[in-house]
């Protein structure tokens, strides 16, 4: 039996002939790993929104395969989701959507996803060596935004918070304080800023991941990057506002109750509303002094 990436190598190299050498380089494809909270839902509503400027570029954000079934998410979450499960034949068929979008204009491509960074440690062996071979047909780059650790790690947790809960996920909509959630790995484990760099290095090079310190403007940054700002670009509003800790007991009252996808995501717009009410009455941190040492003593950051 052929290994995922050896069928991977063979479909992909018979795809990307047409494109195999564009101005004597290989098509660059550029991977947004997040982090969350690092203004990724304002990098791809801007990638989205402005695919026609950016192909003028010669810059691809690729729809997505179910774009019609899901057209307010304008990520790409199918990377990850199938690295998670090693999913080859899904993988590669994105893939195959993302080719069947390239002229002879375009070299390169932005993949977005939040995930990527959010799963990392869920990826299996096989998958792993599966974005090793990435680097073998695209001159492929990670791409990753990193806050302070606490500002992150306090995101980290609402946002799981606010997921519906998943039985393979020990920290997804579960009744759990912010301290027992750093004591289970799975969360943890996400404040190991360099392992990821590091990981990512030995993946695709050591000059191929680009890590960016979190200052607001991402949006501005990421085009300055791209090489596409203009001289009357205007900074980008800030999305995805965060809960207060009001709001975050509530939730913590609600993922008592096996509550589905489908009426956590009718619930979220109503506790939003309330917690712009009432963030002016919160009084309490939501990160006590004792996990605030923690969370410092636990975070490996990168050095900018």
């Amino acid at each position: 039996m052929k290994s995922p990436s050896i069928n991977l190598t063979h479909e992909l190299t018979e795809l990307l002939k047409p494109f195999a050498d564009v101005n004597g380089q290989p098509l660059k494809l550029i991977i947004h790993a997040g982090t969350p909270k690092t203004g990724t839902t304002s990098i791809q509503s801007y990638l989205d929104k402005n695919q026609r400027k950016l192909r003028g570029k010669g810059i691809l954000y690729p729809h997505n395969i179910d774009r019609i079934k899901n057209p307010h998410a304008p990520k790409h979450q199918w990377f990850e989701k199938n690295l998670v499960t090693t999913h080859v034949d899904y993988f590669l068929e994105n893939f195959k959507n993302i080719i069947a979008q390239i002229t002879e204009d375009i070299h390169t491509i932005v993949l977005s996803s939040e995930g990527i960074y959010n799963y990392w440690w869920d990826f299996p062996a096989a998958s792993t060596a599966l974005l090793s071979e990435l680097r073998h047909h695209f001159d492929a780059e990670v791409w990753v935004w990193f806050r302070e650790p606490l500002a992150f790690i306090e995101d980290f947790y609402k946002q799981c918070m606010r997921n519906p809960r998943v039985d393979s996920n020990p920290c997804y909509g579960r009744d759990l304080s912010f301290s027992e959630m750093l004591d289970i790995k799975w969360f943890s484990q996400h404040l190991d800023y360099q392992g990821f760099v590091n990981d990512c290095q030995a993946l695709f090079g050591e000059e191929k991941v680009l890590a960016f310190q979190y200052e607001g403007d991402v949006v501005q940054e990421l085009k300055q990057k791209l090489g596409v700002a203009t001289p009357h670009d205007n900074s980008s509003p800030r999305l995805n506002n965060s809960l207060d800790t009001t709001a975050i007991a509530l939730l913590r009252v609600i993922n008592r109750y096996d509550v589905s996808a489908k009426d956590k995501h009718l619930l979220m717009p109503h506790l939003r509303k309330m917690s712009e009410v009432t963030e002016s009455y919160t009084a309490a941190p939501l990160i006590d002094s004792e996990s605030r040492k923690r969370v410092l003593d636990m975070a490996k950051p990168v050095q900018f």
